[in-house]
């Protein structure tokens, strides 16, 4: 039989256990690279996107040409992906392709992966984040120098973020 003075003792214990395990989680805070986007199920890729977002990144949809914002995009600063955070285009090297998609003529170092594409029954080369394996769109040999590369980007796909700010 449990007394009062066995009962006390043991809720004292179990808000303790409590406390610190709660105290233990909130100090391991996870940044970008702390998550394996790898391996992350496709509902929790549902509930980190917005259905556009998951619609290209990861079923490998197109987002309407001239639709995204990004288009118009001309400040200062650098392009990452809307899945993982990781940088993935430097405003510097963003051109007016006339295709209504934001187009680069070069990736930053790292950042991408490509493979190829033989879907709508022609062979492309697909374009994806490095870190994620987020679809981002496809590369064409019809893009300005110095690299003559055109890669044609989902602007739903990614987000700007402004010189000076912070980037995964």
């Amino acid at each position: 039989m449990m007394d009062r003075r066995a009962l006390l003792t043991a809720g004292v214990a179990f808000a303790a256990l409590t406390v610190t395990r709660n105290f233990g989680e909130a100090a391991t805070m996870t940044t970008a690279q702390d998550i394996d986007y790898q391996k992350l199920s496709d509902a929790d890729w549902r509930k980190r996107l917005t259905p556009e977002q998951y619609g290209v990144l990861r079923k490998h949809g197109t987002e309407r040409a001239g639709t995204s914002p990004l288009n118009r995009e001309k400040r200062q600063g650098t392009f990452v992906c809307a899945g993982c955070d990781n940088r993935l285009f430097a405003s510097e090297t963003k051109f007016e392709s006339g295709t209504g998609w934001p187009s680069f003529y070069e990736p930053l170092p790292d950042a991408i992966g490509t493979k190829q594409d033989r879907s709508f029954f022609m062979t492309r080369t697909e374009v994806h984040c490095r870190r994620c394996l987020g679809h981002l769109g496809h590369v064409f040999d019809d893009g300005p120098a110095p690299t003559g590369l055109r890669y044609c980007m989902n602007g739903v796909a990614m987000k700007f973020q402004p010189a000076g700010a912070q980037a995964s």
